[in-house]
């Protein structure tokens, strides 16, 4: 088992970041060369299909077991008044996951992916972390060995989400202490406030840097003092998907927020990586751009909940259709090839 039990540990995990499969992806690169269409005519899809060999390590990748992991955690920083909905909203929410009602469950299911929904003590917010940690580094290690842990061995893809109310807040204090700026540039409408709302957002941010102040330079202290425990989650899962050479899909602006620390560290760190979508949350699109990300779908969607990266899981599958299943010129007998 990696040993995740401290924030040394898991800094330590993050410099052992194995490489994807060249040879793989020169394979599927070649295959894509001798199919029955003129070279790049399939686009992104095209290059889809090499990434995923590449992080497969197989020439012809498959999609036949993909896991969507949805984290949930609560955020003391609610009480500042940062969300349009009340905190215990995300505990109902977790119930409604379960009981099959919310959009993640239908969007697996149309997906053709496994769901699974992470808890993480949504019954005790984190600290309010305009004046105090969110997290002690206790919690924050346990956090992220949680979501490492929740990455199944067997899965092609994965796929990550969340639920929390305020979390948009603390996603924006992660990326204004890693990227720069107030929080005028990184808050949003969230779960949609209003322009008030959109205020006290930004205030809790610049009161949040103010508070913790040069600390924020490094990125796994930023995640455990303005983060959360399901943004903490999903940068484990990140991190156990690198180290089980698992492609990832990541989803919104929050989830971007809490995997970006992993390329904060290191050069490459989201290789792995691919972005469901763009959402509608303002600054998604500018963290896209710092993490040199480009999105797969731009569909106006901002519910988090794993929402986009599922819809994505499709585009995907289309890319291995055309590549496991066309024919070749040789094999079609088709001129050109």
């Amino acid at each position: 088992m990696t040993d995740l039990s401290s924030t040394d540990a898991i800094r330590a995990a993050c410099r052992a970041l194995p490489e994807g499969d060249a040879d793989a992806a020169r394979a599927a690169a070649e295959r894509q060369n001798t199919l029955t269409k003129p070279p790049g005519s399939l686009g992104r899809l095209e290059e889809i299909a090499v990434f995923l060999a590449q992080w497969q390590g197989r020439a012809q990748p498959a999609l036949e077991t993909v896991d969507i992991l949805v984290f949930a955690g609560s955020h003391g920083v609610v009480a500042r008044g940062v969300s349009a909905f009340p905190g215990e909203v995300t505990q109902q929410m977790v119930a409604n996951f379960a009981a099959g009602g919310a959009a993640i469950n239908q969007l697996a299911k149309a997906a053709g992916a496994r769901l699974s929904v992470v808890p993480l003590e949504v019954e005790r917010p984190t600290g309010d972390f305009t004046c105090e940690p969110a997290m002690s580094n206790a919690e924050f290690a346990d956090a992220v060995q949680k979501g490492y842990e929740a990455v199944p061995a067997d899965a092609d893809l994965v796929c990550l989400g969340e639920m929390g109310i305020g979390n948009t807040t603390a996603a924006a204090a992660v990326v204004a202490a890693l990227f720069g700026g107030g929080g005028a540039r990184w808050v949003g409408r969230g779960s949609g406030v209003d322009d008030a709302g959109m205020r006290r957002k930004a205030d809790a941010v610049d009161a949040a840097l103010a508070c913790h102040g040069s600390t924020l330079a490094d990125p796994l202290s930023a995640l455990r003092l303005v983060g959360g425990r399901e943004l903490a989650a999903m940068f484990g899962a990140a991190l156990g998907a690198r180290h089980k050479h698992i492609p990832l899909l990541i989803d919104g602006f929050v989830c971007t927020a809490a995997v970006a620390p992993l390329a904060r560290l290191e050069t490459g760190g989201l290789a792995h990586a691919l972005a469901g979508h763009v959402s509608a949350e303002a600054a998604h699109g500018k963290v896209l751009a710092e993490l040199g990300l480009r999105p797969l779908l731009d569909l106006g969607m901002r519910l988090g909940e794993g929402s986009g990266g599922a819809v994505a899981i499709s585009i995907l599958r289309a890319a291995l259709a055309c590549h496991n299943g066309m024919a070749t010129f040789a094999e079609a007998g088709v001129s050109g090839g």
